[in-house]
């Protein structure tokens, strides 16, 4: 009778234990913690025996293909598949004798068959990002800035080339072994990791949802100023700035049919350097009136209410910040990463402070919001016109890369997405689909019509994504995945440059936003 007492007394603790244990487990759950038991132990040591067989199996599998003669051309490659597979953070494990011991010796996931770039190249290519036509809006930044607009030219440069470094830091991890090995692949990844476990994919939808406004934004803004450089061209013409833009967007309209941009980037390093011959020939034309430059027009006071959307202006010319993870995964040398970023951001600073300094001296208080409108007339008409063939020219770019976002994040993501695919299963693009592209470029030109203020519009959009993904993003996501890691200066300086960021973000957007809608009603009483 006592031991059977003492059986169902044992049962019962046992099972208030076990009560007890699930309820702190599901509390842990809920607070985003997992608590494993014994036998959720057992399991995981279980998977953990199957992966590695699995692996291993798989790379044996790997270096038979390997060993393997090729068969007819038309054969599919080898799947990688799982090869690529990741446990607790820690990077894809390739086979044996793999060139890429780890992702973080240089490539994407799985991107082993990608053609890497160089320092050099990396530099080209955020060179073109941050030494744009949109330097022309710098002068009008300095109007209303002084020495202070040249600073923050400086001190813009300085903050984005190191959060574009804090950002490809945000890519790596230490795995099990204590190396450092790239287990993202995107500034989406990044942002999907810095809000998990308990909002998975918010990250990354607000970075894409940045993504998409900046690009759209780039886009009205070149057809604003093909608008505004045609007009100002040609004053002696009967057609007005609207009626240019309208002519902008039917050369334009073409876009919409693009499946790629192979036919477009062939005119890349033409456009790029016609831009800086441009830029030459501006600063030629200022040098030759140095004897005439207002050097007591550059002071330190600033326009209150303007001088934030100088910051604007300037913070929107440095943005590269979006698609530095794809670039610095695919050189050939990541750890050249730091010092493409320094000489790439030093030429910058030099380059454009120049230009804006110069041109400033030249036309003091008549500079316009786009510089070149200052020129003399024959020269004017010459300068904007291949001013104008080289926005029609990288419309294209930001275009194609707002559509593709928008098709991966509303269109292709299976049973996620949030209408059909846009295309069909030959691959062609729907009607409707088609329809869309072409409402997209309706949109940048019924943007630029009702709002054709080229600066304005530039101070915003720096202001709104410009300022997040620069600024605020990069330094949250780096104290947020590296805070046990980082020193008390790289703290401070996340720190100051988030509570900077915002404030400029934040000022910028409101005087830029009363700016518009003061221009708007000066339009409307014209």
């Amino acid at each position: 009778m006592a031991t059977l007492l003492r059986s169902k007394l044992s049962n019962v603790a046992t099972s208030v234990s076990n009560k007890s244990q699930a309820k702190v487990s599901g509390m842990f759950a809920r607070m985003g913690f997992q608590a494993a038991t014994d036998e959720e132990a057992v399991g995981f040591a279980h998977c953990d025996d199957l992966d590695f067989e699995h692996r291993q199996g798989l790379q044996m599998d790997i270096l038979k293909a390997e060993g393997e003669p090729c068969g007819d051309e038309g054969a599919e490659p080898p799947v990688e598949g799982d090869i690529h597979y990741q446990r607790g953070g820690s990077a894809p494990l390739p086979p044996s004798g793999s060139k890429d011991q780890a992702v973080g010796a240089g490539g994407e996931f799985g991107g082993h068959d990608k053609p890497k770039i160089t320092a050099w190249e990396a530099g080209w290519n955020v060179t073109n990002a941050i030494q744009g036509m949109f330097v022309l809006g710098l002068p009008y930044a300095i109007l209303h800035g002084g020495y202070l607009g040249l600073f923050l030219i400086i001190f813009a440069a300085v903050v984005c080339c190191y959060t574009g470094k804090i950002l490809i830091a945000c890519l790596y991890e230490e795995n099990e072994d204590g190396e450092v090995v790239r287990v993202r692949d995107s500034y989406v990844a990044i942002a999907n990791a810095c809000c998990a476990p308990r909002f998975p994919t918010l990250g990354g939808r607000v970075v894409n949802v940045a993504q998409i406004i900046e690009l759209v934004m780039t886009c009205i803004l070149y057809v604003v100023v093909s608008g505004n450089l045609m007009y100002n061209s040609f004053p002696g013409l009967p057609v007005s700035q609207k009626s240019w833009s309208i002519i902008a967007t039917a050369v334009l309209l073409p876009c919409a049919f693009l499946k790629n941009l192979k036919a477009v980037s062939k005119f890349s390093l033409l456009c790029t350097l016609a831009h800086f011959v441009i830029n030459i020939l501006v600063i030629a034309y200022c040098l030759s009136r140095a004897r005439d430059w207002a050097w007591e027009k550059v002071k330190f006071y600033i326009d209150v209410k303007k001088f934030p959307i100088s910051i604007g202006i300037i913070v929107f010319s440095y943005t590269s910040q979006i698609f530095l993870p794809s670039l610095e995964g695919n050189m050939q040398q990541p750890s050249e990463f730091h010092c493409m970023m320094n000489w790439t951001h030093i030429a910058a600073c030099v380059l454009k402070g120049l230009f804006a300094l110069v041109a400033y001296l030249t036309w003091a208080d008549e500079t316009k919001e786009v510089i070149t409108d200052n020129l003399p007339g024959s020269i004017r008409a010459v300068v904007n016109i291949f001013l104008v063939a080289k926005a029609l020219l990288s419309y294209p770019l930001p275009f194609f890369a707002a559509v593709e976002v928008l098709e991966k994040s509303l269109f292709q993501e299976g049973s996620r997405a949030f209408f059909p695919a846009c295309y069909g299963g030959d691959g062609r693009l729907k009607s409707w689909g088609l329809t869309l592209r072409c409402a997209l470029v309706v949109f940048t030109l019924l943007m630029a019509i009702y709002v054709p203020h080229f600066a304005l519009l530039m101070g915003l959009t720096g202001s709104l994504t410009g300022a997040g993904l620069c600024f605020l993003l990069p330094s949250l996501f780096h104290l947020r995945l590296l805070w046990r890691k980082l020193l008390w200066h790289q703290v401070f300086f996340d720190v100051a440059i988030f509570v900077i960021g915002g404030i400029c973000s934040v000022s910028g957007f409101v005087h830029s936003l009363e700016g518009l809608i003061e221009a708007y009603r000066t339009n409307a009483e014209d």
